[in-house]
């Protein structure tokens, strides 16, 4: 099974515009996503897929600079630009991540990848597996891994607006059509915020970069910025009080 990691990525945001291009530790958010993205086990290449509007172009040249493929498509219809993507690279199997979410712990993304790659290995049914089904991570460690048959399916179906932006909604949406798996974590952090969709969010994630780099590189995963947490409170305070968008 080919495995690809599709990261959406664009300019535009509402709330901070050009966030996955700001530097964290000498590194774009981006390149934190993509880099991460990488060290998934399972994952057996990485895409970035932005919009075929003239502002991303600076995610292409981001894309280039870090020597990762990357695919143009709708700005609106996600779902679509995400099967282009998966066509283009061959894959059999897709894994969303998004790109504001430069703390994803490989590892725990591997899980979500591992529950779909052993039911197609045993030749058990299965769609679609998320960790965020049942929000027991951080949010910011969300994964979905699903088949890009599933989602050629979905793409067939879904027609509303919010269906077509938000990529998998059809899918975790319509258990009865779709063989759902949740990945849930053993114990729930889901009140720790990690994605960057805010200036705070950035503050924050600059904060945990800064402490723990020194000691642990660009590339720690979850335990150490939980320990931190527990140790300097105030860090998670700083966007304590952002609420997240809805789907």
């Amino acid at each position: 099974m080919w495995t690809v990691a599709i990261i959406q990525a664009r300019i535009g945001s509402t709330r901070l515009p050009g966030k996955v291009l700001e530097l964290v530790e000498g590194r774009t958010v981006l390149g934190h996503t993509v880099a991460r993205a990488r060290a998934v086990p399972g994952v057996d290449d990485v895409v970035v897929a932005t919009s075929d509007l003239d502002r991303d172009d600076a995610i292409i040249r981001e894309a280039d600079r870090l020597g990762v493929r990357w695919w143009r498509g709708s700005e609106a219809d996600v779902l679509s630009r995400y099967l282009g993507a998966a066509r283009d690279s061959r894959a059999d199997v897709i894994v969303r991540l998004t790109s504001d979410c430069p703390l994803l712990d490989p590892q725990i993304s591997g899980l979500v990848v591992s529950a779909v790659l052993r039911r197609i290995e045993a030749g058990a049914p299965v769609d679609y597996a998320s960790n965020s089904i049942d929000r027991r991570y951080p949010r910011g460690l969300d994964t979905e891994a699903f088949t890009t048959l599933a989602l050629e399916r979905a793409s067939g179906l879904a027609a509303e607006t919010r269906e077509r932006e938000h990529v998998t909604v059809y899918l975790y949406e319509h258990p009865t059509l779709f063989q759902l798996v949740s990945v849930p974590g053993e114990t729930d952090c889901s009140h720790h915020r990690w994605t960057v969709d805010t200036p705070e969010d950035l503050q924050l994630v600059r904060a945990i970069y800064a402490h723990l780099a020194p000691a642990h590189g660009l590339d720690f995963g979850m335990r150490p910025v939980l320990d931190l947490l527990a140790r300097e409170p105030w860090i998670a305070d700083i966007n304590r009080h952002v609420a997240q968008k809805q789907a």
